[in-house]
């Protein structure tokens, strides 16, 4: 698989990352993160700027953010209804939904690099909850320009060995998460005893 990423890297460069990254925020199954690392090594190498590879994954990334909300917002309902053939997507459409209701701005920043696979479905829910435009856009372009300097900055350090980047970013990230999500649960059930003993 690193091999084909190099090849078309080589073949097709900074244009080709820009469009990965853009087709990924649009839930297309595509290696965007694992295409970042390779840039990164090439940008290692001397053969890619570090500016201009930079500048395409961001810019790919906030378009296809943009054009997900745009497509939540207009059609919000067509959206759930079509994934409601889809029970994988729409849970995943569900999950997103409901950790941008109860986070907000915040929300659509953690899925644009540690809750990652949620981040297209939470395009799409942050236009049908209609959270506003300036918000999401601030919010989204901050977080994806956390995992575009994250990816570039491993494929660079670990040029020789693109695997284990990926391995350890995936093991750092999973770990990130679990701590997150067990800190999120913890709350919610203080909440929950404080309501309790009220009563």
């Amino acid at each position: 698989m690193t091999d084909t990423l190099f090849q078309l890297l080589a073949s097709y460069g900074v244009p080709l990352l820009a469009l990965t990254t853009f087709a990924s925020c649009l839930a297309a199954p595509v290696p965007s993160s694992l295409m970042m690392l390779a840039a990164g090594a090439f940008v290692a190498a001397g053969d890619l700027g570090l500016s201009a590879v930079a500048g395409a994954a961001l810019t790919g990334a906030i378009a296809g953010d943009q054009l997900g909300y745009v497509a939540g917002r207009r059609g919000g309902a067509i959206v759930e209804r079509k994934l409601a053939s889809r029970p994988k997507r729409r849970r995943l459409y569900m999950r997103a939904r409901a950790y941008l209701l109860s986070h907000g701005g915040y929300g659509v920043f953690l899925t644009r690099w540690l809750f990652s696979p949620l981040g297209p479905y939470a395009n799409l829910a942050a236009g049908a909850a209609k959270l506003r435009w300036a918000r999401f856009t601030l919010w989204a372009t901050v977080g994806e320009a956390v995992w575009v300097a994250l990816y570039l900055s491993l494929g660079q350090a670990f040029s020789h060995n693109l695997t284990m980047a990926s391995d350890m970013i995936t093991q750092a990230l999973g770990l990130l998460a679990a701590l997150g999500a067990s800190a999120f649960l913890g709350r919610w059930l203080l909440k929950l005893s404080k309501l309790r003993t009220r009563r």
